[in-house]
């Protein structure tokens, strides 16, 4: 398990970020994250009061996607989608006993 798994899956699971601190966890520009919000790309992603705030799934999510974009130059909505099949396995990974 790598040290970012971790983070997210321990302490950020109360936690709330800003655009701003996602967007530096991603190493991608602000407007990266605004065209993927405004693509309906962020299910876990919620605006309070016109800020928008990330839990530690979307963070996840925003990490996983950008990896996708930029590793395979996948268009925004297939690494939604890849995105999408990855946490439904990380569910169903959780699920299974452990034995």
């Amino acid at each position: 398990m790598r040290d970012e798994d971790i983070l997210i899956g321990s302490l950020m699971e109360e936690t709330w970020l800003t655009l701003e601190q996602v967007a530096a966890a991603c190493t991608v520009e602000p407007a990266w994250l605004l065209r993927h919000l405004d693509e309906g790309l962020f299910p876990h992603a919620e605006s309070v009061a016109g800020v928008w705030r990330f839990s530690g799934p979307a963070l996840q999510r925003a990490r996983r996607m950008r990896e996708l974009e930029r590793d395979f130059d996948a268009v925004p909505e297939l690494a939604a989608l890849v995105a999408d099949l990855l946490e439904e396995m990380d569910e169903l990974r959780e699920r299974l006993p452990r034995g």
